[in-house]
């Protein structure tokens, strides 16, 4: 029985759920947001061998191994993308912006069927299970609040769930399952590569919480919570050093209160900065010197660079420290990062020679595709 057509809100508008193109790799699918790639082009890839003029209802917009992919399907997500871009697509970006869609449609649907040959489809049991999850860091009201922003229904987001989790069960069974990074493919990269493991200056790994004074700042953490002033900022991030001090975990509150979009997402990881990034702002190095591996600053205030004015407060935690020097093959280290470095490397080439693989094994008819090119004057 089939799992049922698979949602696209996670392509374009679930802030849960990622994406299709980050399971099967970036080099394998196009993004959705791509508006301006020219529409021909966009239509001559999209129309594979075996297209067919036969007889399609107007509102079918694709078929895939027969599998109909509706216009009404295509264009609610159409209208879901264009109503939040900051300018309404016309012409030519329109046709490519419902193009991209249909093609991720077509994609999303050639993986659902191969899983379905592989019985692989996830359970309700995975589904709901993964849906508790990310309904965690919410109350109730706030993560219907999320759905509601995203224009989702419950069962959008489960479809979405379902998808990404079969996906995920499909590739790695299929590629990650195989991938073997043997001891010699470690030592003969290192030695290819050993200049890269030679640092110049100390790196610091960090991490930071920034509240901002700014109104007009828009704010991406769990909680949705922005400070609006100046003493809001001031008494926010009291209140974060407290729960910091109290021993709440850096991470968590970070992607619950930080307003610093780049970096809440990911628990305000900034990764490793070299020590001469470190010395541009010297109130900050002088804070993160003193700081040994998994301590935190005090709040140091923010400045406009311009205006040298406070416009918000960050709290710093030092991660770890990487001295200056070679790094060399017998440190750990060096070995976990050869070894995810050549096995993400792998994975990416595999996965992308494998969805080449089921896409030409299946019958495709574009049918908006082959609209295009017969409008082409």
């Amino acid at each position: 029985m089939r799992a049922g057509a698979p949602g696209f809100y996670a392509v374009l508008y679930n802030p849960f759920v990622r994406p299709i193109a980050h399971a099967l790799g970036s080099s394998c699918l196009n993004s959705v947001r791509a508006y301006f790639f020219p529409t021909l082009l966009l239509a001559l890839c999209a129309c594979v061998s075996g297209c067919s003029s036969g007889s399609h209802g107007s509102d079918v917009m694709a078929k895939v191994n027969g599998h109909a992919i509706s216009r009404a399907e295509v264009e609610k997500y159409y209208e879901n993308q264009s109503a939040g871009a900051p300018q309404k697509p016309t012409g030519e970006q329109e046709e490519s912006l419902r193009l991209n869609i249909l093609k991720q449609l077509i994609d999303q649907e050639i993986m659902m069927q191969r899983a379905e040959k592989l019985n692989l489809v996830a359970t309700d049991d995975e589904v709901d299970r993964k849906l508790n999850e990310l309904k965690a860091p919410y109350t109730q009201e706030q993560f219907e609040q999320k759905m509601k922003d995203s224009h989702m229904t419950l069962d959008d987001l489960k479809r979405d769930l379902r998808r990404n989790l079969t996906i995920d069960k499909v590739l790695n069974k299929e590629i990650t399952s195989k991938i073997n990074i043997t001891d010699k493919e470690i030592t003969d990269f290192y030695n290819q590569n050993k200049a890269q493991f030679n640092l110049i200056e100390p790196r610091y790994h960090l991490a930071q919480i920034v509240v901002s004074s700014q109104p007009a700042q828009q704010v991406s953490n769990l909680k949705n919570d922005k400070a609006q002033n100046e003493a809001e900022a001031r008494k926010k991030i009291q209140m974060i050093e407290n729960r910091l001090e109290s021993g709440d975990d850096f991470a968590q509150v970070a992607m619950n209160y930080s307003e610093q979009p780049d970096t809440a997402g990911n628990g305000g990881d900034m990764g490793m900065i070299s020590e001469s990034q470190l010395r541009t702002n010297p109130e900050i190095y002088t804070a993160v010197s003193k700081l040994k591996p998994g301590e935190i600053s005090h709040p140091l205030p923010v400045m406009d660079p311009n205006t040298k004015k406070v416009i918000g407060y960050s709290i710093v935690r030092l991660i770890s420290k990487e001295p200056a020097g070679q790094r060399e093959l017998n440190d750990p280290r060096v070995q976990q990062f050869v070894r995810e470095q050549l096995r993400d490397s792998r994975e990416q080439l595999l996965k992308s020679a494998y969805y080449d693989v089921v896409h030409n094994e299946s019958k495709i008819e574009n049918y908006y595709a082959e609209e295009l090119l017969k409008n082409v004057k």
